[in-house]
Order: C-alpha cells, then sequence, then structure tokens
C-alpha cells in the first residue's frame, strides 16, 4: 500500500520518492514510457511525466537510461531540467514489439496489492453513515418510516439491500438515492499491472473526479485519480461476462468489470430476472464474492488473480423473489426490503410534492377526483404515477402554449394519454364513492 498524507480532513497516496516505491518492476515503466514516445515525433520530459503520471525525477532517470541503451536520442533542452527526445529505429522496433503484446500507453500503473490493499483501507476507514446522512439522501422520496430505517441499516452497513415489489414503486430510485448517503471520496488506480499485463480500472463514464487543492497535487502520487464512491448502475444486459476481465484483442489490455470499477461505492443491479441468462447462474456468480468479500478474475492466459468485492450491493427486481432466488442466496443478502403500492396518503404526498418542484397549485378536491379514478377503474396506485401523469399535463399545457394547470380537463387528457383508455367526459370527473 502506498504510503499516506494529509489532505485536508483525508489523506492521498505520497507522491513516488524513487523507482522501488512504485510497486511494478522498473522494467514496466521503462516500457511504458518507450510506448509513449513511439506515439509522437518528439517530446519532453515534462511531457513523458504528465503522460505516464510519475514524477519528473523518476521520468528523467528512465529517459536518460533510454537514451544510454540507444533508444532515444536527445534534441534540445526543455527548462533547467529536462530535455527534448526523439525516438531512435532501435527504440521504434523495440515499442513495436512492446505494443505487440499491450497496446496500453497512458499512466504507469500500480501493483494489484497496492490496490487492493488500497481499497481495503479506505473502505474500514470511511465516514460512518448515520441517520442524518440517510435522511437527507432520500429527502425527495416519499417512503414509509420503516422503509427509511431498513434501507438505512442496509446502507450504513455495508451489507446489500435486495428490494422487490410491483413496479413503478420507486426500487430503482431508492437504490439510487441511497447511493447518496455515502461519505467522503476514494483514491482509485487509472490502472493495475501484472507483470506486463494491465487492467483500466479508471473509467470517466462512471468515476466522477473529485477536486485536490493545487498546492497540494505535487505532493500526491498522480497515478491515483480522487473520485466520488461510484454507483454503477446495471440492468437487463447485465451477462456472466460482464463480471470477468474483458479482454480487447485490438488495444492488448484488459477493462476491469462493472463490479470491481464499484469497488468502495454502490453497484446497483436493476430489474433483477430480465437479464438474457438464468438468474440462477447469476446467483451461482455472486455466492463467493458475497461470503468472502473477494473474487476471482481469469486473465486469457489462464491466470486467476483476486480482488477485492467491497462494495454495497442492490439488487431490485419486479418479479416474485421465490421465482428468481433461493433460500441459500436470500441468507447471504444483508437486508430484504418489499416496496409496495402507495397507500392514498403518500400518493396524494407524491403528487403534491411533484407538482411543487414545477411550480403548480393543485386545486382543492383534484386528488380526491383523482383516486376516485383510480377506484373506478379498479387500478392500483403506483408511486411513479403522480410524476408521470403531472408530466403528461405540463406536455399538454406547453402544447397550448400555457403554463402548467392542474385541473379536472387536463388530468383527463392525461389519464387517458397515460392509461390508454376512455375518457370520462369533461367536468365529470367522478367524486369519491
Amino acid at each position: 500500500m502506498p504510503t499516506m498524507i494529509p489532505l485536508g480532513d483525508a489523506f492521498a497516496p505520497k507522491v513516488l520518492a524513487d523507482m522501488h516505491d512504485a510497486g511494478v518492476s522498473p522494467a514496466v515503466l521503462s516500457d511504458l514510457a518507450l510506448k509513449a514516445a513511439y506515439t509522437v515525433p518528439q517530446f519532453t520530459t515534462e511531457w513523458a511525466a504528465r503522460r505516464l503520471c510519475l514524477p519528473l525525477a523518476l521520468v528523467s532517470e528512465l529517459l536518460e537510461q533510454q537514451r544510454a541503451d540507444h533508444l532515444l536520442e536527445v534534441i534540445g533542452t526543455s527548462g533547467p531540467f529536462g530535455y527534448r527526445y526523439a525516438i531512435l529505429a532501435r527504440g521504434r522496433e523495440r515499442a513495436g514489439r512492446l505494443l505487440e503484446v499491450s497496446g496500453y500507453v497512458g499512466p504507469a500503473p500500480v501493483s494489484l496489492e497496492s490496490y487492493t490493499a488500497m481499497i481495503e483501507w479506505q473502505v474500514a476507514r470511511a465516514p460512518a453513515v448515520g441517520p442524518r446522512h440517510v435522511a437527507d439522501a432520500l429527502a425527495d422520496l416519499v417512503l414509509p418510516e420503516e422503509s427509511r430505517l431498513r434501507a438505512g441499516l442496509a446502507i450504513s452497513s455495508g451489507r446489500s439491500l435486495f428490494l422487490h415489489g410491483p413496479p413503478g414503486n420507486g426500487k430503482t430510485s431508492l437504490g439510487r438515492a441511497l447511493h447518496n448517503a455515502l461519505q467522503g471520496h476514494l483514491w482509485i488506480p487509472h490502472c493495475i499491472g501484472i507483470e506486463s499485463t494491465i487492467i483500466r480500472i479508471f473509467d470517466a463514464q462512471v468515476h466522477h473526479t473529485a477536486d485536490v487543492p493545487a498546492d497540494q497535487a505535487r505532493a500526491i502520487d498522480q497515478r491515483w485519480v480522487r473520485v466520488r464512491r461510484p454507483l454503477i448502475v446495471a440492468g437487463g444486459e447485465l451477462t456472466l461476462e460482464s463480471f470477468d476481465l474483458a479482454y480487447s484483442p485490438s488495444l492488448r489490455y484488459y477493462e476491469a468489470p462493472l463490479h470491481v470499477k464499484a469497488n468502495g461505492g454502490t453497484f446497483l443491479i436493476d430489474d433483477f430476472g430480465r437479464q438474457r441468462i438464468e438468474p440462477h447462474l447469476l446467483l451461482n456468480r455472486w455466492i463467493i464474492p458475497m461470503e468472502h468479500q473477494f473474487d476471482y478474475l481469469t486473465l486469457h492466459t489462464g491466470q486467476k488473480i483476486q480482488v477485492p468485492f467491497l462494495l454495497s450491493l442492490i439488487i431490485a427486481t419486479n418479479l416474485d423473489p421465490a421465482d428468481v432466488t433461493d433460500a441459500a442466496f436470500l441468507r447471504r443478502m444483508g437486508y430484504r426490503l418489499r416496496l409496495g403500492p402507495p397507500s392514498p396518503e403518500r400518493y396524494a404526498e407524491i403528487f403534491r410534492r411533484h407538482a411543487g418542484r414545477l411550480g403548480a397549485e393543485v386545486p382543492p378536491g383534484l386528488l380526491d377526483r383523482l383516486l376516485a379514478l383510480y377506484h373506478r377503474d379498479r387500478r392500483e396506485l403506483r408511486s411513479c404515477e403522480p410524476r408521470d401523469l403531472i408530466d403528461r399535463v405540463r406536455d399538454i399545457c406547453r402544447y397550448r402554449e400555457l403554463p402548467l394547470q392542474l385541473n379536472e380537463e387536463t388530468l383527463e387528457l392525461a389519464w387517458t394519454g397515460y392509461f390508454g383508455e376512455n375518457p370520462t367526459p369533461a367536468g365529470e370527473l367522478p367524486g369519491l364513492p
């Protein structure tokens, strides 16, 4: 694990003092520098240091050795401490061979051991999640107090959460919102190296960087990126292969699977049971990670590596748990929570909140008439429908070039457009039975 230094009220990995602190072979760093040199006509020491995310002094040492080995030549100076280089024919030939083995060119890797130790250290010292954090995270959701408590216990304890119930009642919204209760930031590497094999960890599409004070950046190992604790959401596209290393034959390096990218954060598997493979196959794949907090991944050479599985796992399904899980799997889930249809009172509160966010007033009696429509059509209440109906009223008003107006006529049109049933004549919305 890298040496840590204070960063405000947190910590950061200390910049490398010498080659031996890197945790990976000097040959790996040298090869990476040569491949970077291969991609440009000429470059400076500073450019190479930025490209490899390594200290200037260490990169200078690498480049000087390559110059001595007649792989590079100095073609000028660059500031008081740097040079301008160009790759020689011998270096170009060697870089070409290296690229045939691994096409990765970018920030230098950290070791698998450093990555594992760093994730374990950070998760163990993550700020505690308490009732206030959960309340803030779920402030926009209208939930029974028991549901809030159970969800809060799951995210606070780091245990998994199994959400089930009929569609449209907020399972996905709860899973996403609950992630916001997690506190603090995380340091993750751009990539990890296992000899000449590179596995990319940092993914700009799912990892959102957090600021580092400019005056402290030079003291930090730039191979690590400070990010907000990640939220990874996956649904029906999941396959068994999604949980394995993805090797690109053209690029010749690996992409970490989703659950590795989610380490230190939240992994939400949405719409569980609707995937293209049988649910029990996915469940069997997760047994060891959930039990032991680590997973095994296999390189295309057949070599197996162990990676941490330290995340908040949330699984959401619209299906009956008995149809998509078994008793052994459910025992390993930390908490289970059913989100059923809202009560009329909660439905009305959801309606008022969404209307308020859009700046619309709810006329007296309108909600009673709306609830009576559900009663008339024997339609079960769903938590998503207040938002959906109001949004369709907004569509109607925009089309008419009017401000948002919630009234019997616009709500009737929205109801018919949403549910596709025969409209009740305007002005004849039923009253309460």
